[in-house]
């Protein structure tokens, strides 16, 4: 959450990439400098949409701890491997369950 602050403090997300742009100066906006921006830009944006992804998963975690389904794998039924949830405490999916979807996910479903 710090980190997602952090970037609206700087207005990332308020700022368009024009807005940006303008704070070079007119002598300063050789293309190269531009492209920096764009980059950097963007890379700020790629950063923030992945933890807003994480933050997202940790309050749906936090969900099923109230409902009582933490821990519970969401395809199976079954129970999530202490082991795995110590190292991914926003797993929604046991190990072979979590395979499987990447798996289909990447268009190999064997």
């Amino acid at each position: 959450m710090g980190l997602r602050d952090q970037f609206d403090d700087e207005g990332l997300t308020r700022r368009s990439e024009g807005e940006s742009l303008e704070a070079l100066t007119i002598v300063s906006q050789h293309p190269a400098d531009v492209g920096s921006e764009t980059f950097d830009r963007e890379r700020d944006l790629s950063i923030l949409e992945q933890v807003e992804g994480e933050l997202a998963e940790v309050e749906r975690a936090l969900g099923r701890l109230d409902a009582g389904s933490y821990g519970i794998c969401e395809a199976c039924g079954k129970p999530i491997d202490d082991t795995r949830l110590e190292a991914r405490p926003e797993a929604r999916l046991c190990r072979d369950d979590q395979q499987s979807a990447e798996r289909e996910a990447r268009g190999n479903p064997a």
